[in-house]
């Protein structure tokens, strides 16, 4: 029989996890729970005594990734559940999400609508971050940031190493899926108000995002990046070249600069893209040539 944990990365959310605790064992009376505390100075760990769940206590705030890493390497079941300790995720959602994870997924995110966003400015970043990671993936990409979903173990436990200690593991562990040709669905759900402040500084932690989005596509798709740089320098030496020839006829240093960067930033994809296809080296390959 599958056995199903749930993973709850929280920080100073003991009044949420109050009332979500509660409403997991309800909707998931067999699973495993597992709230890791992520150096809350609340009374976190007392609420997770006080619901009879798992509790893993950090001496010190480490991240909500480092906190996901750390209930993913504790969770004894096949099928772990992610999702916030602020309230903002239904446990209800949960059956839904593990029928469509037994269609032949390997994981299955909760997607959340326009109205679900936390604001104007936050429903235009996130839609800006999934089509970038559409493009860089060349999946399409419903939900990039939502930590709420449905993973297999194994196939999760894969990524561990890659995953920030800060936010936006969702990201990593997304485009990390798509790259490695294991299934991802999406399953429309509702997202509450959280209760409480949120931890995330939607400026610097929007940076972030997008940084991690360009760090994984050139760890994994290193031509979908370099190639659009290389033809914008081309197309960039083309048309300095055609005013200069137009207005001096001569051919400038500019005009080679900008070719010479083209081919440069084209080698490079292409050695970023050799290097990539050596790092998916079957794991018994790999050892037997270390033996």
């Amino acid at each position: 029989m599958t056995r199903l944990s749930v993973v709850i990365p929280a920080k100073n959310e003991a009044a949420a996890l109050a009332a979500l605790l509660p409403r997991v064992r309800e909707a998931l009376p067999d699973a495993e729970i597992i709230v890791v505390d992520d150096g809350s100075t609340d009374a976190t760990r007392s609420t997770c005594e006080a619901a009879g769940v798992i509790c893993l206590s950090s001496p010190y705030s480490m991240g909500n990734g480092a906190a996901i890493k750390r209930g993913a390497r504790a969770a004894k079941g096949d099928i772990v559940v992610f999702m916030d300790g602020d309230g903002q995720h239904d446990p209800y959602d949960v059956p839904r999400m593990l029928a469509r994870l037994e269609q032949g997924y390997d994981m299955v995110v909760g997607a959340r609508d326009w109205e679900s966003q936390a604001g104007v400015g936050r429903g235009l970043a996130n839609t800006l971050y999934n089509w970038l990671a559409s493009q860089m993936t060349g999946q399409r990409v419903f939900d990039l940031t939502s930590g709420f979903r449905v993973v297999r173990a194994e196939r999760f436990r894969e990524f561990i190493h890659l995953l920030p200690n800060g936010f936006s593991y969702p990201t990593t562990s997304t485009m990390a899926f798509f790259r490695s040709a294991y299934g991802v669905a999406y399953e429309p759900i509702k997202a509450s108000q959280r209760v409480g402040k949120s931890h995330i500084k939607p400026l610097k932690d929007g940076v972030r995002f997008l940084l991690i989005i360009f760090k994984i596509a050139t760890l994994y798709s290193p031509l979908k990046l370099f190639v659009p740089v290389s033809a914008m320098f081309f197309l960039l030496g083309v048309l300095n070249y055609a005013w200069t020839y137009w207005h001096m006829a001569r051919l400038t240093n500019g005009s080679t600069l900008l070719w010479i960067a083209s081919v440069i930033i084209f080698l490079i994809g292409l050695v970023s893209e050799q290097i990539t296809s050596l790092t998916y080296r079957p794991i018994d390959t790999a050892r037997t040539r270390d033996d």
